[in-house]
């Protein structure tokens, strides 16, 4: 079984609805989880925030934190996540914000930086991961860490990284 099917079925059997919030993934976590036939009746929808103006005024990030954190931070990844349940009236939201390269890095933040969070009724949960290659490799990598932190913020186990909640 695959992570997407897993999270999916996962959300079935909590009857929950779940949506996405991507920046640097662009679509690509909605896609596949889209890509499962019958997935209409746990996805929700998603936005695709790519730009700040789009992450403050559809997510409800705060200026003070892009300011403060960056677009590219754990903060903005969990205020993505939650203001994404609140607005599309979801239980489960999953945020990704990253650098996928070739350029934008910056100090601090390298080529390959992705912050995700998974907001749920209980907590959010956050993973940041630098991941190597290509931007489409780093996209892809992004999509199956997003799926797996839906699928342990959904209740299906473990998953490596500094995942905590708040």
């Amino acid at each position: 079984m695959t992570t997407a099917q897993q999270v999916l079925d996962l959300c079935r059997q909590r009857g929950w609805r779940l949506a996405t919030a991507e920046s640097c993934t662009g679509g690509l976590v909605a896609g596949r989880l889209t890509d499962i036939a019958g997935s209409s009746d746990v996805v929700e929808g998603g936005i695709v925030a790519y730009a700040n103006a789009v992450k403050e005024r559809e997510l409800g990030v705060s200026a003070a934190t892009l300011a403060s954190d960056g677009a590219v931070s754990e903060a903005a990844a969990r205020e993505m996540a939650e203001g994404c349940r609140r607005r599309l009236a979801v239980d489960l939201a999953i945020a990704v914000t990253g650098i996928a390269g070739p350029g934008g890095a910056t100090p601090g933040k390298p080529v390959g930086l992705v912050h995700l969070a998974a907001a749920s009724p209980t907590a959010t949960l956050h993973r940041a991961s630098v991941f190597p290659g290509t931007r489409a490799q780093v996209r892809a990598a992004t999509v199956e860490a997003a799926l797996e932190l839906l699928a342990l913020a959904a209740g299906g186990g473990e998953v490596a990284g500094d995942t905590e909640p708040t």
